[in-house]
């Protein structure tokens, strides 16, 4: 079978590298990276040249193309690719607002009684500033639209969300995605993502992978796309994956038939764990980055066959299969990260990493100059650790990350430390 991968970060990387690892499958991305050029076909392509990547894909004769990012499939790449006879695994431009609004989000999840924060909704920014200023207690600002993973503020003081509402609503730092403002209660607890295939009809949960957002050890810093991943979480077993899908996936995917935009791709829930049970915080329309990099590792059936599954409408026939043990990803930064990275820096050290045991390397931000690998954006590397317990991903992770070397490297030094602490908690009251 020949995919297509459309996107050009680490995420794209990893589901390139699932796929030239299966029998028949010849794997091409684009645009890709210089970590997936060297497992696929690199097409320079725009994602969001919709009618080119079409176009690319009769050329190269697809038989299934992978969306990677939101922004194509919030532009309609799903629905273009249809007209034209190509298959395309995501949802269609009117059921991808379920991540390119967070106000018809949060609408639908009053609508159909989805737990969720309790919400207002802002298209001026004087009235926001004055629904801040009179709250007195901490809040969530987050833009409307599509931001790359930053249009959410965790307020924990009053000139907090103001300076995040004008930053969102008057010098528009993300553009129009900041026209509108959703102003919610800040909710305390755990953070989890929660993946599903879906069919328009049926759905099939992943396993659980917890996200790090801040920059910073400690949960410290602002928010970023993701600073690391883990899986599987301990904290999150069987019968909280079931309740989640009770209360949550199945019922939004209900909501979105409703609705008339049946919901067809990789469903992603963030969610927070509270002490009433799981909230949503945001849905994706796609495979999380970083989440991705440690769900495709440790899947061991076909990522093609899943795809044909959603596509073919009979995902409740398809069952996954996972590799016993557990992932974690690190994700090695830019300096100025997320702010005004910079770039430009030569890179050392990736061939050596990615060859230790249980270890593989996942290009985001990089490029080829002068024959040299170098930063090419904020999120640099991915760092993925695989082992039998989270300590030993863990630990070949971190070793990985060591011997990789740039001006500036940022990252995180406790991705998955709570998951660990957990885990040998847990397994000190078996052995009582």
């Amino acid at each position: 079978m020949r995919a297509l991968v459309v996107g050009s970060g680490g995420r794209e990387h990893a589901l390139a590298w699932a796929i030239a690892r299966e029998r028949g499958a010849v794997p091409f991305c684009a645009p890709g990276n210089p970590g997936a050029a060297e497992i696929a076909t690199c097409v320079a392509c725009s994602p969001m040249d919709l009618d080119a990547l079409a176009d690319c894909a009769e050329r190269s004769r697809i038989d299934l193309t992978i969306v990677g990012p939101e922004a194509p499939l919030a532009a309609g790449l799903v629905d273009v690719f249809a007209r034209r006879g190509l298959r395309a695994l995501g949802p269609t431009r009117a059921a991808a607002r379920l991540e390119a609004s967070k106000v018809f989000m949060k609408h639908l999840c009053r609508r159909y009684g989805i737990p969720t924060a309790p919400f207002r909704v802002f298209d001026d920014p004087g009235q926001a500033i004055a629904y801040l200023r009179g709250a007195g207690r901490p809040l969530v600002v987050k833009a409307d639209g599509l931001a790359a993973g930053k249009g959410v503020v965790v307020a924990s003081t009053v000139e907090e969300g103001i300076a995040a509402v004008e930053a969102m609503m008057i010098e528009r730092r993300f553009g129009d995605a900041g026209a509108r403002v959703v102003i919610e209660e800040a909710l305390e607890g755990e953070e989890l993502s929660v993946f599903a295939l879906c069919d328009g009809t049926s759905l099939v949960p992943l396993i659980p992978v917890q996200d790090h957002k801040r920059l910073r050890d400690g949960d410290r810093g602002p928010n970023t796309g993701g600073m690391g991943a883990h899986a599987p979480v301990p904290q999150a077993g069987p019968e909280l994956l079931d309740r989640i899908t009770d209360e949550v996936l199945e019922p939004v995917l209900w909501a979105m038939a409703q609705e008339g935009c049946p919901y067809r791709g990789v469903l992603f829930a963030g969610l927070m764990l509270t002490p009433e049970g799981p909230r949503v915080l945001e849905f994706n329309v796609r495979l999380g980055d970083p989440e991705a990099q440690v769900l495709v590792p440790l899947l061991a059936g076909s990522l093609l066959e899943a795809a044909e599954a959603v596509l073919a409408g009979r995902v409740d026939r398809w069952a996954p299969r996972w590799r016993p043990g557990a992932a974690v990803c690190v994700v090695l930064c830019a300096d100025g990260y997320p702010g005004r990275p910079r770039t430009g820096a030569p890179i050392a050290g990736v061939r050596d990493a990615a060859a230790l045991p249980g270890t593989v390397v996942f290009h985001a931000g990089t490029a080829i100059r002068d024959g040299r690998l170098v930063t090419a954006g904020g999120r640099v590397l991915n760092v993925v650790g695989m082992g039998a317990t989270v300590a030993e991903a863990r630990e070949r992770a971190y070793r990985a990350a060591g011997m990789i070397e740039y001006e500036g490297k940022v990252y995180r030094h406790d991705i998955g430390a709570r998951a660990q602490s957990v885990a040998r908690a847990t397994a000190e009251q078996r052995r009582a």
